[in-house]
């Protein structure tokens, strides 16, 4: 099944960390502009994901802590936005992506999913009866064109990706803190391994590229190759 090309980009701590706790008044946008040592560098993982695919996927749920769900509207970007949601974001939050994207895509399995109830000519829906990302991703690139994507969901969505060997390329900003907390959310959550027939889940990387940043920070990417 052709689907796109994708890279899994996130920002997170030297212990894997994407958040700095394990509630949603926590988040790492929010809390880091905040923290002397990590501050000064912080601007250079922004910059980098400026210069990532024109298409990007996250999850409702992360958007809805970002608090799309009441945010005045935004101007136009030529990034086409991927959403994969149930429940968490209402009509408002809809029309947001819809003015910010170029394209706007809604992954859903709710039938009764607020998205239904808006018109906008550049929103288009993938309804399925059951999540399968491997045919979301068919379907995102034989409808509407998507050869590349990046992937910023959280740390459970990215667990689903990880064991049903959808990443290509994972790259990585390391920010110089360690979070700690088992409760708090990590690079790849989910289902865990729990027996030497499901090694084979397991994604191996050949590292690609490693960069230094300013301000102790550090760029890692790498090919998935299993």
């Amino acid at each position: 099944m052709e689907r796109p090309i994708t890279t899994l980009f996130m920002l997170m701590s030297v212990d894997g960390k994407i958040s700095t706790g394990s509630n949603d008044s926590l988040d790492v946008d929010q809390d880091y502009p905040e923290i002397e040592g990590l501050k000064e560098g912080l601007h250079q993982y922004y910059e980098i994901e400026q210069t990532t695919d024109l298409w990007s996927l996250n999850t409702g749920r992360v958007q809805a802590k970002l608090g799309v769900n009441e945010k005045p509207m935004p101007d136009k970007t030529p990034v086409s936005f991927v959403l994969i949601d149930n429940s968490h974001l209402n009509e408002h939050g809809i029309r947001y992506f819809c003015q910010l994207s170029k394209q706007f895509v809604l992954i859903t399995t709710n039938s009764e999913h607020p998205a239904f109830k808006v018109d906008a000519d550049n929103m288009g829906i993938i309804l399925q009866e059951e999540l399968s990302l491997e045919r979301a991703l068919a379907t995102l690139k034989e409808k509407y064109g998507c050869d590349t994507i990046t992937i910023q969901s959280g740390g459970t969505m990215n667990g689903v990706f990880l064991r049903e060997k959808l990443f290509d390329y994972v790259d990585i900003v390391v920010a110089p803190v360690l979070v700690g907390g088992k409760e708090t959310s990590t690079l790849i959550d989910g289902d865990a391994i729990t027996t030497k027939e499901d090694l084979n889940k397991l994604g191996v990387l050949k590292l690609v590229d490693c960069e230094k940043l300013e301000d102790s920070y550090l760029r890692l990417k790498y090919e998935v190759t299993r």
